[in-house]
């Protein structure tokens, strides 16, 4: 792929446990298609590709193969083992320096939604110009609609506008607050949704990871000095040599809640982060009773139901409320207000010894 100086790089290694049995450990979330034709990973790709035509993928080694599929032509880098997005992210920002000193990259988790794709080409546009204007770190932060308690927060600090309209720096980033929090941030205003995004030159990610993971950074140079000689396999063995070593990490708790020049751009384009099967329900057509369904089913004498099937059919008699969904050899029944608590789940078939269904 010719070099650009743009660069989109999906993270698309996670296992999506709030979506089991549908997402599992050989099929995770981000190649399902949820209330589409494609997969979240296809979708994510085919969005991010006008403002930045170079895609990287990074993933499992166990999944390359499946990425490659989904995003023809994208450049898949494959980890050798999990360590959350602050390795995931150094990796990528590696191999991007050694291909363009000068290359900016956005970063964008591979499994979420976006139901207005102008919007969201729009704002991505904004936070690459940002990124390329000034030396700083760029977030998209998502206008909020709702007290939400499953999501992180942004607080906004004072405007940037020499980076562009709209842009604020951050103040802080907000955990997942409880209930009251989040009704308190909600009401007061000055507060986005933190999507998850970032748009940085790359060097001055890696320069971050220095900064704030030097074990992550250290291990990442080995990697940079195989990929400086050209050597490909040794840049892998090398990655395979450090990784363990790494601090399993998000890029939010350790880098960007402590860099500076941090700032955010909001945007409101239909976003959701598909977290759990509540959020599937809000993709899906409602019937009369606020039924929803993908797959065949029918609710008799039922309201607010979601039913999930890939074969056969579901029929739910007299129940509401209830999230029912059946994925090749397993099936889930909770209540919809629990949808949360999959993981619940997850971990009682592993305490059971029943992994093989995971």
């Amino acid at each position: 792929m010719p070099a650009t100086m743009r660069y989109a790089v999906i993270m698309a290694g996670g296992s999506g446990t709030r979506l089991w049995p549908a997402s599992r450990r050989a099929r995770p979330k981000q190649f399902l298609a949820l209330g589409a034709p494609e997969s979240l990973l296809a979708a994510t790709v085919r969005r991010v590709r006008a403002a930045a035509p170079g895609v990287m993928i990074v993933t499992a080694a166990d999944q390359a193969a499946a990425a490659a599929v989904e995003a023809p032509g994208a450049t898949v880098v494959a980890e050798p083992s999990a360590r959350n997005t602050a390795a995931a992210l150094g990796l990528a920002a590696t191999h991007l320096v050694a291909r363009d000193p000068d290359a900016v990259m956005g970063a964008f988790p591979a499994d979420q939604h976006v139901g207005d794709e102008a919007a969201f080409g729009a704002v991505i546009e904004r936070a690459f110009a940002a990124a390329e204007r000034g030396d700083v770190i760029v977030t998209i932060g998502v206008t909020p609609t709702r007290a939400e308690t499953g999501y992180g927060w942004l607080e906004l600090g004072p405007p940037r506008d020499e980076l562009g309209a709209g842009v604020a720096q951050v103040a802080r980033f907000v955990e997942k607050p409880d209930a009251a929090r989040a009704t308190q941030m909600f009401a007061a205003g000055g507060y986005l949704w933190n999507g998850g995004m970032f748009f940085v030159r790359a060097r001055r990610l890696l320069a971050e990871l220095e900064r704030h993971l030097p074990v992550t950074a250290a291990g990442l140079r080995e990697v940079e000095a195989a990929l400086a000689s050209g050597d490909t396999v040794a840049a892998d063995a090398a990655a395979a040599r450090v990784y363990p070593g790494f601090p399993a990490i998000s890029i939010d708790h350790g880098v960007m809640e402590k860099a500076h020049d941090v700032v955010a751009i909001p945007g409101s384009f239909g976003w959701s982060d598909v977290g759990s099967w509540a959020a599937v329900a809000e993709l899906l057509a409602r019937d009369a009773a606020g039924n929803t369904r993908q797959g065949d089913a029918v609710v008799v004498d039922g309201r607010d139901n979601l039913t999930v099937t890939d074969a056969g059919v579901i029929a739910v008699v007299g129940v509401s409320g209830v999230a029912v969904v059946r994925a090749g050899d397993a099936v889930l029944v909770l209540p919809a207000e629990r949808a949360q608590d999959v993981r619940a789940a997850v971990d009682a078939l592993t305490a059971a010894g029943l992994s093989r269904y995971l």
